[in-house]
């Protein structure tokens, strides 16, 4: 359980032997995208190489499922941020294949969340306070829909201009193979 300690004796060592150069880029590159895909560590290195994204050329976006969930939560924040303040001009929403949120059951992570602690007090007051767990933790049951559904929010976010195309792709983890689910070419205004 010293995993801190031991990243803070690796980052040390990284530093002073001036690792980071290597990575040194701008925060303004020629590619100006967004990526919204999900916090799936199989796609940590897979998903770049995959869309031919070099280091710095891309904003990535990460949650659980590659979910745009509200309208005005911290993904569709983000991704105004990255249009606004760092120029992207298109934006990516990429779900892949064999998705841990395609299988969750909310009721029994609900029961985890009551054996590591949180108690049912907690879990009353969110339902009474208008909070739907289950909605809320509910992932989806297709990941060509839950694609389509993140650019269909993203797209048509009131604050996004009309003429960013939003795309939407899924990904397989095993190969990198990408499917193609929505054409923000073609589905953008001018």
């Amino acid at each position: 359980m010293d995993r801190l300690y031991d990243m803070l004796q690796f980052n040390s060592e990284f530093v002073e032997k001036k690792e980071f150069e290597k990575y040194k880029t701008s925060r303004f590159k020629d590619r100006k995208m967004v990526v919204v895909t999900c916090m799936d560590s199989r796609l940590t290195e897979l998903l770049p190489k995959a869309l031919n994204i070099k280091d710095g050329n891309s904003k990535i976006i990460k949650d659980a499922g590659a979910i745009v969930l509200h309208p005005f939560g911290s993904v569709m924040r983000s991704i105004v941020v990255a249009v606004y303040e760092l120029n992207a001009d298109e934006v990516f929403v990429v779900g892949h294949h064999d998705c841990g949120m395609s299988c969750i059951d909310p009721g029994e992570t609900i029961n985890k969340m009551k054996e590591n602690g949180i108690s049912s007090e907690t879990i009353d007051t969110l339902e009474s306070s208008g909070i739907n767990l289950q909605q809320w933790l509910h992932g989806f049951d297709s990941v060509e829909d839950s694609v389509k559904g993140s650019v269909q929010t993203v797209k048509n976010h009131p604050l996004l201009p009309k003429n960013i195309p939003v795309h939407g792709l899924v990904i397989d983890p095993e190969t990198g193979k990408l499917d193609l689910i929505v054409d923000g070419y073609k589905h953008r205004e001018s």
